[in-house]
């Protein structure tokens, strides 16, 4: 790939992401009132893709392993009582990865 086509790849991809964060505003800005379907997708989709992430990330857990899936279990409790405990969910994240990678790093 020469440095053209690169440039090319580089600015119609900027463009197609510049296109797809203004396109809402156009659809919806002004003075319209916002669709009940773009509303209720707006509040639902967020846990949907959750799920979907966490379904996402244990889809290759193996329970008849070494591990028995035990690092994924614990690390996955952690999540939540760090998230119901403190409802961040930066220090939910943080502190699931570090359990995990802890877990299968120095113990399994």
């Amino acid at each position: 790939m020469n440095n053209t086509h690169a440039a090319l790849m580089v600015l119609v991809i900027g463009l197609v992401t510049v296109g797809i964060r203004f396109l809402p505003f156009l659809i919806f800005g002004g003075k319209r009132k916002t669709p009940e379907l773009i509303t209720y997708l707006g509040t639902v989709l967020p846990y949907a893709i959750m799920g979907m992430l966490v379904v996402y990330c244990l889809r290759n857990t193996s329970f008849s392993g070494s591990s028995h899936g035990i690092p994924e279990i614990v690390s996955c409790i952690l999540v939540v009582a760090l998230h119901l405990w403190k409802r961040n969910t930066l220090i939910s994240i943080v502190g699931g990865t570090v359990c995990y990678m802890f877990l299968v790093q120095a113990i399994f």
